[in-house]
């Protein structure tokens, strides 16, 4: 049995110590990125550090930070650093909030500005102790990006709070470029993955979002414990309720305390699962290993609205340009990464 207590001190949940029984997998050898240093990257990175500018990207050690930031696309952390919820696959401490920033939309407005973002995603942490559920922060960050960065993007990844309409409306008047909520996994095994969310209820939150006019987008997770059969229904699910963009990618395990690995998906099975999605409905689809739901999102976006004969706005015209992802499974297999992987 494992240790009752966590490296941090505290007890052991009896899902993390179940969970710890299940040594950390070690990961194949298509699961690999490769760091491109260019000028751009180097002239947002100094700024970051130069500012103290709070990034998802360089805060998480995203293996895709050289990538996004030589593209200018970046993503941003909101509502502080303590989510009142736990899902099982998930880093973010869990625990009760303390800190409420009411400045916090300025500051990430300003830092997208100093950083000469093309396209910032901003989400967050679950804030249930909130009246709102935090809601005010994304809007509000959307509204000042829209105001004083003229030609930047922004995309907004956000809880489902807990259904409240009068909180998803306040997001949806922001008019964010790009509304998303993560489904992440399939019905089955949902409410051991994420116990405080509902799969019905996310579906409904991107219904609700698609119903409102906006561009929607979401995310699964393979290897889990999901079949391919659950995987296809999942897909099916999302093209129902109106979901424009989706991003599929692989489980990684942040430590042994989390949801072990089931499988490794191989690059071939997302290439085949970027194409059925496409064909099932959804406009916009990236797919592979190291994809992550907010990776290359100015791309996705831009996929998006062509997709769906959307007029892009002259000032962002730049991120239409054709082109495929690094990370992208079709780009791994025609660079010879997946090897005998894809075989």
């Amino acid at each position: 049995m494992p240790d009752a207590v966590a490296p941090e001190g505290r007890r052991l949940l009896r899902v993390e110590a179940r969970n710890a029984e299940t040594p950390i997998e070690h990961k194949p050898k298509w699961l690999r990125t490769r760091a491109e240093v260019t000028q751009t990257y180097q002239d947002v990175r100094n700024l970051v550090h130069s500012n103290e500018l709070h990034t998802v990207c360089a805060e998480a050690n995203c293996p895709n930070v050289y990538e996004c930031w030589n593209d200018r696309e970046a993503s941003f952390l909101v509502a502080g650093s303590m989510c009142t919820r736990r899902c099982d696959f998930c880093n973010i401490a869990t625990g009760r909030p303390t800190e409420y920033d009411p400045g916090e939309p300025a500051r990430v407005t300003a830092s997208i500005a100093e950083m000469r973002l093309r396209y910032a995603t901003v989400t967050g942490v679950c804030r249930d102790d909130l009246p709102d559920g935090g809601a005010w922060l994304y809007a509000e960050t959307a509204r000042l990006v829209h105001a004083r960065v003229p030609g930047c993007g922004i995309e907004l990844l956000v809880p489902d709070f807990r259904g409240r309409q009068d909180a998803l409306q306040e997001v949806f008047d922001s008019r964010p470029e790009v509304f998303a909520h993560n489904l992440e996994t399939v019905p089955r095994i949902f409410k051991r993955i994420r116990p405080a969310f509902s799969y019905e209820g996310s579906l409904e939150v991107l219904a609700r979002a698609s119903r409102a006019g906006l561009l929607t987008k979401s995310n699964l997770i393979l290897g889990m414990g999901e079949t391919r059969e659950e995987i296809e229904q999942a897909i099916a699910d999302l093209v129902e309720v109106g979901v424009n963009i989706l991003t599929i990618t692989q489980y990684l395990r942040p430590s042994k305390l989390h949801h072990p690995i089931d499988r490794w998906v191989k690059p071939q099975e997302f290439v085949e699962l970027a194409a059925l999605a496409e064909r099932m409905g959804i406009n916009a689809v990236m797919s592979g290993p190291m994809v992550r739901s907010s990776y290359r999102s100015g791309m996705l976006w831009a996929r998006a609205m062509r997709a769906t004969g959307r007029t892009i706005p002259a000032n962002m015209t730049d991120l239409a340009e054709p082109g495929t992802a690094r990370q992208e499974a079709s780009a791994l297999l025609a660079a010879g990464a997946g090897g005998r992987a894809a075989s």
